[in-house]
């Protein structure tokens, strides 16, 4: 687990344990030595890179009374190095998340082991969901997305984004990214860690994709619709730890998980069938947000039908299991009261001839006396 366990024996510097522990100062140290390299000439060109968002370009103010420029960004290879320094950012908070609020409830609530891996792990997805639900309501507002949606496929100029825009695929692909070092700092099982990878590499894909091939907004309306059911499904499942009952009145949100995932389906196919519907380029070029061919087209829509497939058959699974535990759950009392009535029975009826022995026997002595 992603926190610190107080213990009177020091484990070794650079030991297995001590970075446990410890990983989040350690992460923290490295973090502040690009951060203090703004304190120095030499460095603060190369601390910026890590810092601040690159590949910006300026445009003019578009109205004559504005005075002020405008910046708009596109990526390139400086963005990994961004990428790189959100992603200690994460870890970071991951832990704080984890050791002032995670643990205190898991001490209050007594939660066994199975248990307290889930509850962490639900958790932390809570929290990066309903951050990142805020978040890109917010940038779908400011946008006018919402109240426009034709610009999902008509923004322009279509191969540059906003600051807020970047910065919020940054950040994301940050977090999912940080999510490979948590395996090993949250200890997590070797049998659950392949669904794990799946999981995370599901999600680095298709932001990758929508951030490589500048399909920002489209990317933006599904990814909030994504996050959006999935904060319900984590928010269910917390309640569910804290008490069993509350599963069947928190099975309703399979309903909105389905529909969730059906809107989702039409939203990618009507965007991308009108942001791809002009005459096919013969020259695509992904640099520019010129993917405007057949190929885009069947690998974009494809990607989506697959992963929409992946989380509904994974839904299904995930229930056929916790109605099986419910099963077994409730035959087990009835068998035992089964088993318990039965001996019972059999100890009432020893009981019934010892005691008819007893009574008999006085008569039985006074026949043979006569």
């Amino acid at each position: 687990m992603a926190f610190r366990k107080k213990s009177t024996k020091n484990p070794p510097v650079l030991s297995h344990e001590f970075i446990l522990q410890n990983h989040a100062d350690l992460v923290a140290c490295v973090g502040m030595f690009f951060v203090l390299g703004l304190m120095f000439e030499g460095t603060a060109e190369a601390s910026i890179v890590f810092i601040t968002l690159q590949h910006s370009v300026t445009f003019p103010a578009a109205e004559e009374r504005a005075t002020e420029s405008k910046f708009l960004y596109y990526y390139g290879i400086k963005d990994l190095a961004t990428v790189f320094f959100y992603m200690l950012v994460a870890i970071i908070i991951h832990a704080t998340i984890q050791e002032y609020v995670l643990d205190k409830i898991n001490r209050r609530m007594q939660f066994p082991k199975a248990k307290q891996s889930k509850f962490n792990e639900s958790g932390q997805f809570s929290v990066f969901y309903l951050v990142s639900c805020i978040w890109g309501t917010f940038i779908l507002i400011s946008e006018n997305c919402l109240s426009d949606p034709t610009l999902l496929w008509r923004a322009h100029p279509h191969n540059m984004m906003t600051f807020q825009m970047k910065f919020f695929y940054i950040s994301q692909l940050a977090y999912w990214f940080h999510a490979f070092p948590e395996l090993y700092f949250q200890r997590t099982k070797k049998q659950d860690i392949p669904r794990q990878l799946v999981y995370i590499g599901l999600h680095l894909f298709h932001i990758a994709g929508a951030y490589l091939l500048y399909l920002n907004h489209l990317g933006l309306v599904l990814l909030m619709m994504h996050y959006f059911v999935e904060l319900l499904s984590h928010i269910c499942d917390l309640f569910y730890f804290s008490d069993e009952k509350y599963q069947k009145e928190f099975s309703l949100w399979a309903i909105v998980f389905i529909l969730g995932r059906l809107v989702t389906l039409i939203v990618s196919v009507v965007t991308v069938g009108f942001h791809l519907a002009g005459g096919q380029n013969q020259n695509p070029d992904a640099i520019t947000g010129n993917v405007n061919v057949l190929a885009a087209k069947i690998a974009v829509l494809s990607s989506s039908c697959t992963i929409q497939a992946y989380i509904t058959w994974n839904l299904f699974n995930v229930q056929l299991q916790r109605w099986m535990e419910e099963d077994t759950a409730l035959q087990a009392p009835s068998v035992k009261k089964k088993r318990t009535k039965g001996r019972s029975s059999r100890k009432g009826t020893e009981n019934g001839v010892a005691t008819s022995n007893r009574v008999d026997s006085p008569h039985k002595r006074k026949e043979k006396s006569s």
